[in-house]
């Protein structure tokens, strides 16, 4: 995004404040409750074209509409208490993102609506009953993550041409990791790859796995979910310490330093979540507004990684990026 300054200038000091401290509002506004992932730290961009949209919409935070921040930190047992909260203070609408953090809103309540910006598979995992006809009360944008395993792969597979032996980090703990680091086995088995899974369920799990690694690993396919997103930090600098050059879902990895990026921009989508949320709060209902889907997909390298790690990209990889990092 081109505004990150005026992003953080929007979101300022805001999401910081404490839950209670905002209930308590002398005139009652229409209420978004906006459950996180992981941290402001991470989410900051997404969260920032979130409320912009908004503010184009006419609903500017503490004017014309209010809204309670709760920060999951990538914890299954965050994310239900935050959503517990939000069903306390009767919030109108929540707003949030990945499959667990749906789940938790969905069994914390059945009546408030719930639009999520980000969700792989939404009728897989029985967020919504179908795209067209979500029914209940969830809607929202779905990543269709698992298509993209085998297009991840190919583009690794091509910047890092002598890559024979992938090894792939993901959440055990959530069952669209797994799915997807299936579905990464499965490519790189038709490029004839051998693919080692290091699995996490907690922070704690990251550094053991890349110390357990057995034998030297090429590169390394990385799975996103709330976990892995809240310590993207750690994973990036184990990768590097392990010289693995690394494929990601989004821009904000590559940011950090991650070598390459392949998948949906994911401001964009929160950006348009704020459609959604503008709809509901004029009258309409969640069963009534189909899922969408990303209509681009962006592929973004990071130059400096690369050189650091001794890779010399393609020119006909690099001449395909939506941006080059140097």
């Amino acid at each position: 995004m081109t505004k990150r300054r005026e992003f953080i200038t929007l979101i300022g000091g805001a999401a910081m404040w404490p839950l209670a401290a905002r209930a308590q509002q002398p005139v009652r506004l229409p209420t978004i409750g906006f459950l996180g992932q992981s941290t402001l730290a991470v989410e900051g961009p997404r969260l920032a074209a979130f409320l912009m949209r908004l503010r184009e919409l006419g609903w500017i935070e503490g004017r014309t509409v209010a809204i309670e921040y709760g920060w999951g930190e990538g914890s299954s047992e965050h994310f239900a208490r935050i959503a517990d909260d939000f069903v306390r203070l009767k919030v109108d609408v929540i707003v949030t993102s990945g499959t667990a953090n749906v789940v938790a809103a969905k069994q914390a309540t059945s009546v408030i609506p719930i639009v999520f910006a980000v969700a792989g598979d939404p009728v897989a995992n029985n967020l919504v009953a179908s795209l067209a006809r979500p029914g209940g009360n969830v809607t929202g944008l779905s990543t269709v993550a698992t298509d993209l395993a085998g297009k991840r792969v190919e583009l690794l597979r091509e910047a890092v041409p002598g890559v024979r032996r992938l090894a792939t980090i993901g959440n055990l703990g959530n069952p669209l990791s797994v799915l997807e680091m299936s579905e990464v086995q499965t490519a790189a088995g038709k490029f004839h790859l051998d693919a080692v899974v290091l699995g996490i369920r907690r922070a704690e799990d990251i550094a053991p796995a890349f110390a357990g690694l057995r034998g030297p690993a090429d590169a390394l396919y990385v799975v996103a979910d709330p976990l892995v997103n809240t310590n993207r930090g750690r994973i990036h600098t184990l990768a590097m310490g392990a010289r693995l050059p690394a494929i990601y879902n989004a821009r904000e990895h590559i940011e950090a330093g991650g070598l390459m990026s392949y998948g949906p921009n994911f401001p964009e989508l929160y950006w348009r979540a704020a459609d959604f949320v503008d709809r509901i709060l004029r009258g309409a209902k969640p069963a009534d507004l189909p899922v969408e889907q990303p209509t681009k997909f962006d592929l973004i390298i990071n130059l400096t990684t690369a050189k650091a790690l001794g890779l010399e990209v393609p020119p006909t990889l690099l001449a395909r990026a939506d941006e080059v990092i140097e």
